[in-house]
């Protein structure tokens, strides 16, 4: 099992340059969980997961670690606890598959400790968790969106840190890819115990596989904890400047948005739906419907 480890923020400031784009987060990432960063574009959600990750100084505030600034840590002694994945790594030209993800060893080797059977293991484990042991001889650049994203997966894997952080992981990939990544970290974090505080744009993905939820806007914490606390039409609304309806996933139980748009939408204006004065319970009614039309049972899957 992974060891458990204290992150959080005070007061952290940071951005690019004179340009504040995270402007005094305090934050306490729940040890042994899974978190997820949602927010509107520009918000601040990848600058923040960059500066927790040291990737990005803060200017103002501090992220520390077990007691110690994370900026006073050496840099080896860190990549063993904390494991990174950018939103858009670039790959050296022509280095295949099997060298990349072998790269994530890099943190466990010493000036005299030769290449192990062990840090095999550890490349052949990530690569079959994530799906491209097929791809093993491949050159990187060869590969489509979702197969670069995957293997970039396996090499934050094969680091074997106690601690993981990715941005928006799921880019690139199809909703199949989506769900097998993010049940992949699940199992990661439910088997092995590894922290895992993560960036989506889809908050709905984010509400069902979240332990902990962080909401964004212009650079500050608007609300954070378990998904049912975080996600309601009025967090929506400040977040995403975005009219919508929350009702229970049918297939997880928990809080799915229901964006209303300007057309296809059967919510007048005033809230009624269908006559209904109130349409969070019309619709959350929908659920037990939904979700037995989901079913691997249902013969409504069984229509040709």
């Amino acid at each position: 099992m992974s060891a458990q480890h204290e992150i959080r923020t005070e007061q952290l400031r940071s951005g690019y340059g004179a340009r504040v784009v995270v402007d005094g987060v305090d934050l306490v990432v729940p040890s042994g969980r899974i978190s997820v960063i949602v927010g509107a574009n520009a918000c601040g959600k990848s600058t923040l997961l960059k500066t927790i990750a040291r990737l990005l100084p803060a200017q103002d505030g501090a992220v520390v670690l077990d007691g110690r600034r994370i900026d006073t840590i050496p840099t080896k002694e860190l990549a063993r606890t904390l494991g990174l994945l950018p939103q858009q790594p670039v790959a050296p030209e022509g280095i295949v598959v099997t060298d990349l993800v072998g790269r994530g060893r890099h943190p466990h080797q010493k000036l005299f400790r030769p290449w192990t059977t062990a840090d095999d293991q550890a490349v052949t484990s990530a690569m079959a968790a994530a799906g491209v042991l097929d791809l093993a001889d491949r050159a990187v650049d060869e590969l489509s969106g979702g197969q670069r994203q995957r293997v970039w997966i396996a090499m934050a894997l094969a680091q074997s840190t106690d601690v993981l952080l990715l941005d928006e992981p799921t880019t690139f990939l199809d909703v199949s890819h989506q769900i097998e990544v993010l049940d992949l970290l699940t199992d990661l974090n439910r088997t092995r115990g590894t922290t895992i505080v993560m960036v989506l744009h889809d908050i709905n993905l984010a509400a069902r596989y979240a332990d902990h939820m962080v909401a964004l806007r212009a650079g500050r914490v608007v609300a954070d904890g378990p998904p049912h606390a975080v996600v309601t039409a009025e967090l929506v609304r400040e977040v995403f400047a975005l009219d919508s309806l929350v009702v229970p996933d049918p297939v997880s139980g928990a809080p799915m948005v229901l964006p209303r748009g300007r057309h296809h939408v059967g919510i007048a204006p005033g809230g009624a739906l269908d006559g209904v004065a109130d349409p969070s319970s019309a619709a959350a009614s929908l659920a037990p419907a939904l979700s037995s039309a989901l079913s691997p049972t249902s013969d409504v899957l069984e229509r040709p």
